[in-house]
């Protein structure tokens, strides 16, 4: 019963990470259709347009904070495997929570911590870019940066539910 109750929470804290995740796959076909646009409008019509130089920057960023959660669902993060990989799964099950509870966790509320007067400020003067013909809407991306970290928290907690209920 617990473990069913366990699994149905590890499926409700899936799902946002999961969305923002497919949300940042899309944003990679953005980058490409931008990059060539850059391209074509700066050296075939001598044309520089800096709000799509400036998306083309703030969709990077955001589709490295949007993928993080749902890379750490997958397993897909780097880590270094040299002892790791040769642990039995109930020592490599204490090392992830130790991980979960001690590094990425804390981690996580820092960086939400800290986020929320820098967006809040951007978000009460409507923070436009400072380059001519630049954003309008900077604050709207600087959200991202309590996302970010809101995403890793859900699935932190998703993975130490999956950790702590698993059958051995």
């Amino acid at each position: 019963m617990l473990k069913k109750i366990a699994k149905t929470i590890e499926n409700i804290l899936n799902l946002f990470p999961s969305l923002f995740g497919k949300i940042s796959s899309w944003l990679i076909l953005l980058m490409i259709f931008l990059s060539s646009m850059i391209v074509i409008l700066r050296y075939v019509f001598e044309i520089g347009v800096v709000a799509m130089q400036e998306l083309l920057i703030y969709s990077h960023g955001m589709l490295f904070l949007f993928y993080a959660a749902l890379a750490l669902k997958d397993d897909a993060h780097v880590r270094v495997d040299i002892f790791y990989r040769e642990l039995s799964d109930k020592k490599k099950r204490m090392i992830n929570i130790f991980g979960n509870l001690f590094f990425l966790q804390p981690f996580a509320w820092v960086i939400l911590l800290f986020s929320f007067e820098y967006v809040y400020f951007s978000w009460s003067i409507n923070e436009i870019s400072p380059e001519p013909g630049g954003l309008p809407f900077v604050y709207i991306f600087k959200s991202s940066l309590i996302i970010f970290p809101i995403l890793l928290i859900l699935q932190s907690i998703s993975e130490l539910t999956k950790l702590i209920f698993k059958n051995d």
